[in-house]
């Protein structure tokens, strides 16, 4: 599947019209090319509206693409870049200037009233933000790698997603550089540069970018109180209104999925029949835009031109990772999975089986324990496990989802041998075992300041001792989120990415439990301090408990076989 591209039955030839003006109701103007398959008489209108240019890759992929199979294609550069009036407000005005397109759209003598929209990231982003709200001449929606609201995104967990938040304002202030696109290779060297520079976050967007960025100033004075700044920017309550057919390409290890899926749900919730495809792909991988254009062109073909004969049968189609197969489902989360908890044990080890009894440690890692202020046993005699999380020398990550580079999984025994990060290994499996769906940890957590972050991820030990990243997720404390108990200790809820991943027979599951992933995440300072400015800093002790009445877990979909 990953090898798709687009059939060989296109008989149009193309021709362009360029630098359309569309006027805003502001008096900006917005530029667009137009592709215009030869001989085809006012053919449906695939728009995509982006920020990254309109020409280039975006022209050849996406205008002639569609095109020379019969579809006429609007490709509009977002407000302040290429050629656009005003100045870009990044997800601030996609939805007033997209209405505007689509009234524009409206008044032109070659338009059909056969709507759909198509593109990735941002692109898809500009779909939800008008999707509810463009009429019945919008029949159909192609989205990949996005979501209907990226503040989750940004502040994931509570914490702050630094590394990709700082790779998104560096790509945007470089595109229109000479050889901006080139560029962009470079970005992931240059930000994690700046990121691990140590300065505060608010300096890390000149030192990335050159200059001062706007909107990633935004995200960090918005942090502690974001609905302000996100209610003009957040189309997550609307999707289930929106009528259009829907197909959606996520990856694995892309920034976007759990909020991706989540609007999946939210589209089945309201009726809808949404059709998913999950690979093992991440944001920057190009082979989920193969993947993309080509089952947008069959969604298109069956939803505007009435031939459904490229649709599968099943709307769901995943690549479980392990087994390295794809699979078709009726729906997500996938029929029949049900929750297994495994749950933290004395010795670091991993298990299914019942709170509070003992089981054989399949590590010793009791030169790990740090002892902190409220050391000792816990509160029913159950020693809980204890680590320092030290933010000068923050835990850094090894793999995971980041906006651009690779995020495919990496061999973590490097990260597990740091004293900061408590590792649970279950025991060796007798059998394949495949895990298909939502994640989550639910973990009995003291920390010895407030404010402290929680970072758990899930790793597939292979026999030969290499651990590779599966999933992971982070919840940021702050006092009185989630409450504390008299005892100090506080139940926490830690949502991972979602999988779908065969455990191979001989594998083992592990589980990292730690208080950061730098620079990914922005670190946790341990004294409250605005996210932009804040400089001082306070070592926090983390306890995890694991006995009867604190049954620390890792809640995991097992797919019974």
């Amino acid at each position: 599947m990953g090898t798709i591209t687009w059939p060989r039955t296109a008989v149009h030839r193309v021709t362009v019209e360029r630098d359309l003006p569309v006027p805003m109701p502001d008096g900006v103007t917005l530029l667009a090319d137009r592709y215009v398959p030869a001989g085809a008489v006012r053919p449906p209108t695939i728009l995509i509206r982006s920020p990254y240019g309109r020409r280039g890759v975006f022209g050849r992929t996406f205008g002639r693409g569609f095109a020379k199979h019969g579809f006429q294609v609007v490709i509009q550069s977002c407000r302040g870049g290429f050629g656009s009036g005003g100045l870009l407000d990044p997800l601030g005005d996609e939805h007033d200037d997209g209405l505007a397109t689509l009234a524009w759209l409206r008044a032109q003598d070659w338009y059909g009233r056969s709507l759909a929209m198509h593109g990735p990231s941002y692109l898809g982003y500009a779909q939800w933000a008008i999707a509810p709200f463009a009429g019945p001449d919008l029949k159909a929606m192609s989205t990949s790698v996005t979501a209907s609201q990226f503040r989750d995104a940004a502040y994931v967990g509570g914490a702050f997603a630094l590394e990709s938040s700082l790779m998104w304002t560096t790509l945007t202030a470089s595109l229109e550089r000479p050889f901006g696109g080139a560029s962009a290779l470079l970005i992931p060297r240059r930000t994690r540069r700046a990121a691990l520079s140590g300065r505060p976050l608010g300096e890390l967007d000149t030192l990335s970018a050159g200059r001062g960025m706007p909107f990633f100033q935004d995200l960090l004075t918005h942090h502690a109180e974001p609905a302000a700044y996100w209610g003009r920017r957040d189309f997550s309550a609307s999707v289930g209104e929106v009528e259009a057919a829907v197909t959606m390409v996520g990856g694995w290890y892309d920034v976007f999925l759990p909020w991706q899926v989540k609007d999946y749900a939210a589209m089945r919730a309201a009726g809808r029949r949404p059709y998913l495809t999950i690979g093992p792909w991440y944001h920057a991988d190009v082979r989920h835009g193969r993947v993309a254009n080509a089952e947008a062109l069959a969604w298109f073909r069956a939803h505007l031109l009435g031939d459904p004969s490229g649709l599968r049968e099943q709307p769901v189609r995943l690549y479980v990772t392990g087994a390295d197969e794809w699979r078709d489902y009726s729906d997500w989360p996938v029929p029949g999975v049900r929750e297994q908890r495994w749950h933290l044990r004395p010795g670091f080890a991993l298990s299914p089986g019942i709170p509070g009894v003992p089981d054989v440690p399949h590590a010793s890692r009791a030169s790990h324990a740090v002892e902190g202020p409220g050391g000792g046993v816990g509160p029913h005699g159950a020693e809980p496990d204890r680590f320092r999380y030290d933010p000068a020398h923050p835990t850094p990550a090894l793999g995971g989802p980041v906006l651009l580079g690779n995020s495919e999984p990496r061999d973590n025994r490097r990260l597990e041998a740091r004293r900061d990060v408590l590792v649970y290994t279950g025991p060796e499996l007798r059998r394949d075992t495949e895990m298909i769906g939502p994640v989550f940890a639910d973990l009995y957590v003291r920390t010895g300041t407030g404010h402290a972050d929680v970072v758990v991820r899930v790793c597939d030990v292979h026999p030969d001792g290499a651990s590779y990243n599966v999933c992971e997720g982070v919840r940021r404390l702050v006092p009185g989120d989630p409450p504390a108990g008299d005892d100090g200790i506080r139940r926490v809820r830690v949502d991972l990415w979602p999988i779908g991943h065969r455990f191979r027979r001989g594998h083992r599951i592990r589980v990292h439990v730690a208080g950061g992933a730098y620079p990914r995440i922005a670190r946790n300072l341990g004294t409250g301090e605005p996210l932009g400015t804040g400089s001082a800093m306070v070592k926090t002790d983390h306890e995890i408990f694991h006995d009867p009445s604190h049954p620390s877990a890792v809640v995991l979909p097992f797919v019974p076989s």
